[in-house]
């Protein structure tokens, strides 16, 4: 076992300081209501993880309004004032066993495959999403063909990240993620095949992070200076697992540049192995030392060197020698463990105690009865 003491540090993220550097990973549940209200076994799952000594918890991917946002039918929702008192309960546990939690706000798009509210979905543009529906979300077939976004739905969307914001702080948590991945909305803005818009929406990579740079300053608008507000940026998507970005470090250069710009506290990347390069072929990338090898930057190393902000990395990270050498490397201020956290709910208490760890065991967290499912969290 590695000298991990430097994982038990506290750190703060905008105004929340967190007991350590080790967080649980947003990851995708089905297991609210239909009316997307958090239940009690949310808050057992939830505050499980705070008694297992992580310092932060982001939640699964909360829709923000009653128009195209949600993604999964028994998503839950932070929509008014019912949905917003059931995740108080959750907050309230969660902080009671010593943790910190925000509350990522996740817009799906062209990728929703159930939403209560509306028949159809929207995007940047009306092009038809790669793959088909994730049939462990009750999913089946292709996505369907979304209409393109007018500016009145892009207004829409902002709108519903802000308010969301606002009653997420009202709910009590420390903080929210606006999820910027992964092939949702803010995301499909940023992929050149998905935004085919000729407005100031689409077209070249500055006008591309735009909508994420916008909902970015109107949350932190609405929330206030004492609220931490941050972003989640992946390459790969739900439904595109390989997607690299095309001009590779410049591109990363103007995405970081951008964000590092708005008013955010920190920025959480996600690959599929946290420490590999960013862009493996090594083409047209600085002289950036990664975690292992010397293959070019992560997109870790890349957030922190054009975003200057915290960041959070995720992407198999589970065992504690990779968590400390990210860490160390000075590429990331705090490590997201996925499918780590799922199999170790004490995972901090078991590395702090040089306990071993449990292997991740997919059969017993996607059954039917768990309900937990962790294919977009990537580790």
């Amino acid at each position: 076992m590695p000298d991990t003491n430097i994982l038990f540090q506290k750190v703060k993220l905008g105004s929340t300081e967190l007991e350590n550097r080790v967080s649980v990973a947003p990851m995708t549940r089905t297991s609210a209501t239909p009316e997307g209200l958090a239940t009690g076994q949310m808050d057992s799952y939830y505050t499980s993880f705070a008694r297992g000594g992580f310092g932060l918890i982001i939640t699964e991917g909360i829709y923000p309004d009653q128009k195209y946002s949600q993604g999964y039918f028994n998503q839950p929702g932070i929509t008014d004032e019912e949905q917003t008192a059931a995740w108080k309960k959750v907050v309230d546990s969660v902080h009671q066993a010593g943790a910190k939690i925000f509350a990522q706000l996740m817009h799906a798009g062209a990728l929703s495959q159930g939403n209560r509210f509306m028949e159809d979905s929207i995007g940047p543009s009306s092009v038809q999403p790669k793959g088909e529906q994730m049939e462990f979300y009750g999913g089946s077939g292709s996505f369907p063909k979304p209409k393109e976004a007018s500016k009145e739905d892009i207004q829409d969307v902002i709108k519903g990240f802000t308010e969301a914001a606002v009653r997420a702080k009202t709910a009590g948590f420390d903080g929210v993620e606006i999820h910027g991945a992964n092939g949702y909305i803010l995301d499909q803005f940023l992929t050149d095949y998905t935004n085919q818009r000729t407005d100031e929406y689409g077209g070249s990579i500055e006008n591309r992070v735009r909508l994420l740079v916008e909902v970015s300053n109107a949350v932190r608008e609405a929330v206030g200076e004492d609220f931490t507000v941050g972003i989640r940026i992946a390459q790969g998507k739900v439904n595109d697992y390989e997607h690299k970005w095309a001009e590779k470090e410049k591109e990363a250069e103007i995405i970081f540049g951008q964000l590092g710009n708005a008013p955010l506290d920190f920025i959480h990347v996600t690959e599929y192995e946290a420490w590999q390069p960013a862009f493996p072929e090594g083409e047209g990338t600085a002289a950036v030392d990664s975690a292992f090898g010397d293959g070019g930057p992560s997109l870790a190393a890349l957030a922190k060197k054009y975003g200057k902000q915290p960041v959070i990395a995720n992407g198999h990270l589970e065992k504690p020698e990779l968590a400390v050498s990210i860490v160390e490397k000075g590429e990331a201020d705090v490590v997201s463990l996925g499918k780590g956290a799922l199999a170790n709910h004490d995972w901090v208490k078991k590395v702090k105690e040089g306990e071993p760890l449990a292997e991740f065991q997919p059969e017993k967290v996607l059954s039917p009865d768990a309900k937990i499912k962790d294919f977009e969290a990537q580790g």
